[in-house]
């Protein structure tokens, strides 16, 4: 399978950053009390800072609305999903346990405040590509309806859209049946390639520790816009 970026894309920004980690021999299932606990405290913690430093004002939130705006759509009409997810806990309507990889997904979302998303692989067909969705792009979302994706980053398989820094589709969901994931982490651009692997190699030895398996991670840039998974 390859994963690349659409070449248009470094045409708006040319520092934009996807981080990819492939797992392997995973077992999601209900997340340990550890992590259930982290994430709550985690949360607690974010509510009391926004209350001093609102939620547009945090750097990643900030630099992922100029993102969002570069690329053509309203950051106040069409929230990226760590912004959401943010303004979810600033009302404190914390986030409630799923399964070990949705929390984990919304704890590194929250943590490095970024859009990342985690996708079954066993669902996903033929290469990947990440492009700028246009008036047709568009699927039905994991909350319940059918989202457009004009002029928001998307990424598709041979068989459509199923992803973005949005909302995701219903269609390539992890479950507990999910034994290969894909998980996207949609970088912030100022980020230095050095610090993307960091981040992306710690995120990985957590969701392992907690899940099981094995994981891989690359960097998509302008510069290594294509990447194969084996």
């Amino acid at each position: 399978m390859n994963i690349s970026l659409n070449a248009s894309l470094s045409m708006v920004n040319d520092q934009l950053k996807i981080g990819i980690i492939h797992y392997t021999k995973i077992v999601v299932s209900q997340s340990p009390q550890m992590i259930k606990g982290r994430t709550q405290l985690y949360q607690e913690n974010l509510f009391l800072e926004m209350q001093e430093q609102p939620v547009t004002e945090r750097l990643g939130i900030q630099e992922w609305r100029k993102v969002w705006k570069a690329f053509g759509a309203d950051p106040n009409r069409y929230r990226h999903s760590a912004e959401s997810l943010m303004r979810r806990i600033a009302k404190q309507n914390y986030l409630t346990p799923f399964h070990s990889a949705v929390d984990l997904n919304n704890f590194f979302s929250l943590q490095y405040e970024i859009p990342i998303g985690i996708y079954d692989m066993a669902k996903l067909k033929g290469d990947i590509n990440i492009a700028l969705g246009d008036k047709i792009t568009g699927y039905e979302g994991l909350n319940g309806r059918y989202n457009s994706l004009e002029n928001i980053l998307y990424t598709e398989d041979a068989e459509g859209p199923f992803g973005s820094p949005f909302v995701d589709s219903a269609r390539t969901a992890v479950t507990e049946e999910t034994t290969e994931a894909l998980h996207i982490f949609y970088l912030r651009p100022s980020l230095s390639e050095g610090e993307c692997s960091e981040l992306l190699e710690s995120s990985g030895k957590m969701f392992t520790q907690v899940s099981g398996g094995d994981f891989t991670f690359a960097l998509l840039t302008t510069s290594n816009p294509t990447i194969t998974l084996s």
